[in-house]
């Protein structure tokens, strides 16, 4: 049997650069009619960089935590901007490494019970060294750490972040394949 749930009304209650939110109403499969509070966001790219046997992470403040989080070089969608395109530029940005050859290996939906935002992991190796170029109110630290080191941080929890989680564990899994 298909479920679905259709859109009766969008109700904006705040209109964001990065994310907006809403109280739809709407109509359940079985007619009863609900609302759904929902968070409207554009998705995220992000960058699994091996080089050497090391991988290429970011050390950044995460005000929505009040900590520093370990994780791969990501960054939102612009706006009609293609993922691949994203994680390229993120990757750049972040870490000065540019890199042309991206395979995507996962798209993840880290919540789908109120938001739409999908976050498309990509593979990346080969890469030539530039400067990072940093957004206008970015702070963070390029860390490189080797695969050994990496497999043990996961075995102990210390990586909280789940597109890195999820990105280094596709990885380990495939691995040689």
């Amino acid at each position: 049997m298909a479920y679905e749930e259709k859109t009766v009304s969008k109700n904006y209650i705040y209109k964001g650069k990065i994310i907006s939110l809403r109280v739809d109403d709407i109509e359940l499969t079985n007619g009863e009619k609900s609302k759904r509070e929902f968070v409207e966001h554009n998705g995220a790219a992000c960058v699994l960089y091996e080089e050497n046997g090391s991988f290429a992470f970011v050390k950044q403040y995460r005000y929505a935590y009040g900590e520093t989080v370990l994780e791969i070089p990501a960054g939102k969608i612009e706006k009609g901007e293609y993922p691949k395109f994203s994680a390229q530029r993120e990757l750049e940005e972040e870490t000065g490494i540019k890199c042309e050859n991206l395979q995507h290996i996962f798209t993840l939906y880290p919540t789908p019970g109120y938001t739409n935002e999908k976050i498309y992991i990509y593979l990346a190796q080969n890469g030539k060294h530039a400067s990072a170029h940093l957004d206008q109110g970015e702070f963070l630290d390029v860390v490189w750490i080797g695969k050994d080191e990496v497999k043990a941080m996961l075995t102990r929890g210390e990586i909280h972040d789940g597109k890195t989680i999820i990105a280094l564990q596709h990885y380990f899994l495939n691995e040689g394949k």
